[in-house]
């Protein structure tokens, strides 16, 4: 798999291979503007440069595996400069979660330790696998609009407040993630 190398970027190293674990002030992604062309890995892990603000959307396009079981993509708040003890203390904005089997994309949000009521109600199950998709989060004043496909398939109300503190995003599960911006 090749490096994408550009001069301005100073960011792309070889220890890029390895931004799986890393939490650091990489610049990994920066919803506003930059095109990303790195290598994304799953599990991904990544900054959200500035945090959340509403009229700011994450756009993560890829491949769903041939065979699937689930995967995950959440909203985090803080730095977490290395990965340490303190990961299921870690404030969760909005974790979507996709299950293959029972054909449901759940979401829910963790704050102060403590996980909310998980929201499951979908008109459709929206992914197939081996086959590419579009997940797009705007946020708004009160909720994150969740799009796939260009379809709006749901809302989800904040529950961390501070949006701004929302400044991270990690990808696991059964996909290959294309482009992230």
């Amino acid at each position: 798999m090749a490096v994408a190398s550009m001069e301005k970027d100073a960011i792309n190293t070889e220890d890029d291979l390895h931004l799986n674990n890393s939490f650091g002030d990489s610049g990994l992604i920066s919803p506003v503007k930059e095109d990303i062309s790195r290598v994304l890995t799953v599990p991904f892990s990544g900054r959200i440069r500035g945090g959340m603000k509403p009229g700011k959307k994450i756009i993560i396009m890829g491949i769903i595996d041939p065979e699937p079981d689930s995967f995950d993509i959440s909203l985090t708040c803080g730095h977490n400069e290395e990965k340490n003890d303190d990961e299921e203390l870690t404030d969760v904005a909005l974790k979507l979660s996709a299950r293959f089997t029972e054909r449901q994309f759940l979401r829910n949000a963790r704050v102060s330790g403590k996980w909310s009521e998980e929201e499951a109600p979908i008109a459709y199950f929206p992914f197939i696998p081996d086959q590419p998709f579009r997940i797009e989060i705007h946020c708004e004043h009160q909720r994150f609009r969740i799009f796939v496909d260009g379809h709006q398939l749901f809302d989800f109300y904040h529950k961390v407040k501070s949006l701004p503190a929302i400044n991270m995003i990690r990808i696991v599960g059964g996909l290959q993630i294309t482009k992230l911006g």
